[in-house]
């Protein structure tokens, strides 16, 4: 039974699925589309989208050590400074204006072909 179980835990332990979200959240904000799993594209979303959050509010002050205290939080939750840099330069000021919902899922028709798993695109919003 699942009561009271509120994450997917992908039969990892919590430090490999740390590494997990953070290897498919750097994957993202560097090519801004990856094709995996459903399941952990659902399950990346909320990541992603925190991450995102940051950065619009980083971008939305003006004070330095706000800006700097937004990047040091994104870098304890995404310890790569190539994709922090990527998302604070390019995809804070890029959804500024919106609110939420920065990524989509797109299921797609075939699965995969070695084991038959559920296949989708998740990408950023343009």
């Amino acid at each position: 039974m699942r009561h009271r179980v509120k994450k997917k835990h992908f039969d990892r332990t919590k430090e490999q699925r740390k590494a997990l979200f953070r290897s498919l959240a750097r994957s993202l904000i560097l090519e801004e589309r990856i094709v995996t799993g459903v399941e952990r594209a659902k399950a990346l979303r909320p990541f992603i989208e925190k991450l995102v959050t940051l950065a619009r509010k980083a971008n939305a002050t003006e004070d330095r050590i706000e800006k700097l205290f937004y990047r040091r939080q994104a870098l304890s939750l995404l310890p790569d400074k190539e994709a922090v840099a990527k998302l604070f330069e390019d995809l804070g000021p890029r959804f500024a204006d919106r609110e939420g919902g920065y990524v989509r899922i797109v299921k797609l028709p075939m699965p995969r072909r070695g084991d038959g798993a559920e296949q989708a695109i998740i990408e950023f919003i343009e």
